[in-house]
């Protein structure tokens, strides 16, 4: 057995790691409810408001992660997984956030279809990521899998929905360059956040097969 690993059976549980996590993926949850709201018709400037602030939380816990990493020996995963877990969530919450900026900067008052599709499979892929990190404290590497499972899924179906109205955009002659533009820029960022969720739950993926 590594010497990391005897170390982590030793030593007493610290779940603090795990807390870390779990009030990032609750955070990301929020940015996505937020999204919601956006697309039941509440204003940019309001989400972009509280978007913000749950960024500036977001980063807070990303140093707590890091400076709970700098005072502590042996962790009950790997520091390195542990570290970019949370910034990878992190980068959840921020791709929400500059997506709506973005709708504020380029003055997409109402999402379009396709917006509204990522927001939804955005929302789902977070609940999902969410369990899968509960997970880690309960050794339950099968259920981290699957879920690891159901979000690439899902993030397949997000990339076909940005793919399409991409393609959209660029082939409908009606459209003008300002609205392609403006249109293709929320749509990258939210398929950015969705990005996001695939790549943490690859990592979490990583974490399981290691230790199971």
């Amino acid at each position: 057995m590594p010497f990391q690993a005897l170390l982590r059976v030793l030593m007493p549980r610290d779940d603090r790691f795990y807390d870390i996590l779990e009030r990032q993926t609750a955070l990301g949850r929020e940015a996505a409810a937020a999204l919601t709201r956006l697309r039941e018709g509440a204003e940019a400037m309001s989400v972009r408001k509280d978007l913000q602030a749950l960024e500036e939380r977001s980063e807070t816990e990303v140093r707590a992660m890091q400076d709970s990493l700098a005072r502590t020996f042996a962790t009950p995963i790997d520091r390195e997984d542990l570290e970019r877990i949370s910034k990878r969530l992190d980068g959840i919450v921020s791709a929400s956030a500059q997506a709506v900026r973005a709708c504020v900067l380029f003055g997409v008052d109402r999402p379009t279809t396709p917006m509204q599709l990522l927001i939804g499979t955005l929302g789902r892929g977070v609940e999902t990521l969410a369990g899968a990190v509960a997970l880690l404290r309960r050794n339950d590497y099968p259920g981290i899998i699957a879920a690891g499972r159901a979000i690439d899924s899902l993030e397949q179906d997000g990339d076909d929905v940005f793919r399409e109205a991409v393609r959209a955009l660029f082939h409908d002659e009606r459209i003008d360059a300002k609205t392609i533009l403006r249109e293709k820029e929320v749509l990258e960022d939210l398929e950015r956040a969705l990005d996001r969720c695939r790549q943490t739950a690859e990592l979490l993926t990583n974490v399981a097969v290691k230790h199971a």
